[in-house]
């Protein structure tokens, strides 16, 4: 486990990944669980001699904030990948994998083609120590080491990804990194490589980026301290453009998808929800 603990992502964009486990870690403790993450603590105690305790202490104080929203989000990206398998998706793709273990942890048909997309040094984490647990997963997982403002398609292809397959596109904010620019070149090449039939999950909320919370997030991922966020991912039209680039869109409102949790999670928002694109 120490060559693995020696490249954890401690800055930047990947370290959101250890965030994001360590809310997954939360909900599989409580007795009334929305699911299941037993990997998720390993790789929480993998990272955990990253940190002083200073910084881990501000890193869980940020986590239990999102807390209940982003674990009845990952519940809902869950239940949007069974429905999807179900509706004949042959191939699931992740933008901006981060520790995700839905391979894993899913009840997924063998012949699915699973692929993770993400930065190098985040796979530089997070593969040493799924060998270490000998984890195996349910369906054929591929890992593409890549970063989404480049060239990731080819690297997606040479592992195996193939366009002429219906797939599921999962975004769970990664875009968000992105310049506008860049989150829009994602959507053109994600239109240039569905067949008929993939889908795509926008999300639309209305963030205050100047709320506490997201403000103590950027802290502490930047890496140089600058606070100033450009405007980033596809914003508040990215429905309308793949309504215009060849694919059925349908919006649900997140208060109806959430409801069935049982979670105080409502937005009482009627805007805010998930823009579901089918590509025809």
């Amino acid at each position: 486990m120490a060559e693995s603990t020696r490249s954890v992502p401690t800055a930047g964009v990947a370290m959101t990944a250890i965030g994001v486990a360590l809310i997954r870690v939360q909900e599989s403790r409580r007795p009334d669980r929305l699911y299941d993450d037993p990997l998720a603590e390993v790789f929480v105690e993998a990272a955990r001699p990253s940190f002083d305790d200073n910084r881990w202490a501000r890193f869980e104080a940020l986590a239990d904030q999102f807390f209940e929203g982003r674990s009845v989000a990952v519940k809902l990206v869950d239940d949007h990948v069974l429905e999807a398998v179900a509706a004949g998706c042959e191939q699931i793709v992740l933008l901006g994998a981060g520790l995700d273990t839905r391979a894993f942890r899913l009840e997924l048909p063998a012949g699915i083609g699973f692929f993770e997309i993400d930065l190098p040094e985040l796979f530089a984490f997070k593969e040493p120590v799924l060998a270490a647990q000998q984890a195996r997963p349910a369906c054929e997982r591929r890992v593409v080491a890549a970063d989404l403002s480049g060239e990731w398609a080819r690297a997606l292809r040479a592992s195996g990804f193939r366009a002429e397959l219906p797939t599921l596109w999962i975004d769970e904010g990664v875009l968000g990194y992105l310049s506008r620019e860049h989150a829009y070149d994602v959507a053109v090449t994600v239109t240039d490589l569905s067949a008929p039939g993939s889908r795509f999950g926008i999300a639309r909320f209305a963030v205050d980026q100047a709320a506490p919370q997201y403000r103590a997030l950027r802290r502490l991922v930047s890496e140089d301290g600058n606070q100033d966020r450009p405007i980033n991912g596809l914003g508040p039209d990215g429905g309308a453009w793949f309504a215009a680039h060849g694919w059925r869109t349908s919006f649900r409102g997140w208060d109806e998808l959430t409801a069935p949790y049982g979670r105080p999670v409502a937005m009482n928002d009627p805007e805010a929800g998930n823009i579901l694109a089918v590509r025809q």
